[in-house]
């Protein structure tokens, strides 16, 4: 990708973000209730819910809020939160680490799990093997993340309890990481006892986030391999003695990859979306459990800065899958 298409991109994402910005601000305000009724008491006067009017621009009209939030969010300030009284890109600094651990651990699963899949039915193509196989991912990608965080919740965490299914380490291990990356910082100042247990914590919810993308995964890397294997170069392999799984790993797998891996470069966006409700579930502290109860609470500083991260991720996580799609594929530059 020349500078040229990268500056193009990047400026197609200003339109974007301004464009989320605004529906999220007209949305939150068509809302019906009163964020500032649900910070005072029942027993405030008129004087103190005119001061917290005025302290969070709600006194002002909605076209001067719109503007007042437009130069605030410019320049990388969306105020501070009504309910928890701390700045919001602060709070954001502070969960989206365990997000972004989340995501990246269901990424890494679901394409272990979906290569393993798609390679085994291309192993035994033809066979009842592979017929059960297309009929697994089928009814996996067919259950939404939520629900197999449920079923893990049910099963494994009560019915036959071999999995913590709530927070995120042992509740006697002190561990406060720098930058709120704990899986990334305990293993490099060698808290393997931490790293292991906010693994073993993180297990099930990264897996049930995985488990559909997975199944997509699959099914797009084994049609990708059933088109590879049917180009000459691919007989010309076997004529010169290899075996299958030579002809499979050496020559087929690096050409079918590509568009299995963008399909999980896309979707590691909505991995990062699915997190809302699955680190609800099982009570982690990342980015989608704080987006849930600023919904619940009506903070709107706090939901505009949460959508329009998740929004800025989606735009650079896309980028950068174009970028590496064209690194992979020489058709396309």
């Amino acid at each position: 990708m020349g500078w040229l298409a990268l500056f193009k991109r990047l400026a197609w994402a200003a339109p974007t973000l301004f464009g989320v910005l605004v529906v999220v601000f007209v949305l939150l305000r068509l809302a019906p209730g009163d964020p500032i009724a649900m910070m005072v008491g029942p027993g405030a006067t008129p004087e103190d819910i005119h001061a917290l009017r005025a302290l969070y621009g709600f006194d002002r009209s909605v076209p001067a809020q719109f503007v007042i939030f437009l130069g605030q969010a410019t320049a990388g300030h969306f105020g501070n939160s009504i309910t928890l009284k701390q700045d919001v890109v602060e709070l954001v600094r502070a969960h989206l680490p365990l997000t972004l651990e989340l995501s990246a651990l269901a990424l890494a699963m679901a394409v272990v799990l979906g290569g393993a899949v798609a390679l085994c039915a291309i192993s035994w193509r033809g066979r009842a093997v592979e017929r059960m196989l297309d009929v697994v991912t089928g009814f996996v990608t067919a259950i939404p993340d939520f629900l197999w965080g449920l079923v893990g919740i049910l099963f494994l965490g009560v019915l036959w309890p071999v999995l913590p299914v709530f927070g995120l380490m042992d509740a006697a291990l002190s561990f406060e990481p720098t930058h709120g990356f704990v899986l990334a910082e305990s293993l490099l100042r060698g808290r393997l006892d931490v790293f292991a247990s906010a693994l073993y914590h993180l297990f099930w919810p990264a897996l049930s986030l995985s488990l559909p993308l997975a199944a997509m995964f699959a099914r797009v890397l084994k049609a990708s391999l059933v088109e590879v294997l049917a180009q000459d170069y691919i007989l010309i392999a076997r004529v010169k003695g290899f075996s299958a799984w030579q002809v499979l790993w050496r020559e087929a797998l690096r050409n079918a990859l590509a568009p299995a891996l963008t399909l999980a470069g896309v979707q590691f966006t909505f991995l990062i979306g699915g997190t809302v409700l699955i680190e609800k579930l099982f009570g982690l502290p990342g980015l989608g459990n704080m987006a849930i109860d600023a919904v619940i609470n009506r903070d709107l500083p706090l939901i505009q800065g949460v959508v329009l991260t998740f929004a800025f991720l989606f735009i650079a996580v896309n980028l950068a899958v174009d970028m590496i799609n064209v690194r992979l594929n020489p058709k396309l530059r």
